[in-house]
């Protein structure tokens, strides 16, 4: 019986635990690049992610660090920091060497041997694509 009734207390706890969408928030790691959609601002705050608890978060842009309300913010993107080793830049060299044609050729014809190469550089990003972290939970209708 009593068994039971644990039973029946953690599904009724769970039931009111809903999950919080301000918790990925909190989960997030220091140094995520972040977009922030405020209330009634159209373009997104651009910042690097420091620490958040319930009630707001703690950013650093090019100002220095900033807090912000939680009641504030409509939406959150993010996505990981890039690892400092990832190299950007990569090189590329090809020498291609042809070996001299010995065949007869009409007076004055050197048989000479080719050498070409060509050197290029690509950048490529090593930064994740943003997703959706937080989206504020639509407003309760009034009674």
């Amino acid at each position: 019986m009593i068994c039971r009734i644990a039973v029946m207390a953690l599904l009724v706890s769970g039931l009111f635990a809903a999950d919080d969408p301000w918790d990925k928030v909190v989960a997030l790691k220091s140094g995520s690049e972040l977009k922030i959609y405020k209330k009634g601002v159209a373009e997104p705050v651009s910042a690097s992610f420091d620490e958040a608890n319930g009630e707001r978060i703690l950013i650093v842009d090019k100002k220095g660090q900033s807090l912000i309300a939680k009641a504030d913010i409509d939406r959150i993107d993010s996505r990981p920091a890039a690892p400092k080793n990832a190299k950007r830049m990569k090189t590329e060299t090809t020498v291609k060497t042809t070996e001299p044609d010995y065949t007869p050729h009409p007076p004055g014809g050197v048989p000479v041997p080719g050498t070409s190469s060509s050197s290029g550089v690509s950048f490529s990003s090593t930064k994740e694509s943003f997703t959706t972290v937080y989206r504020r939970p639509p407003a309760e209708p009034r009674k």
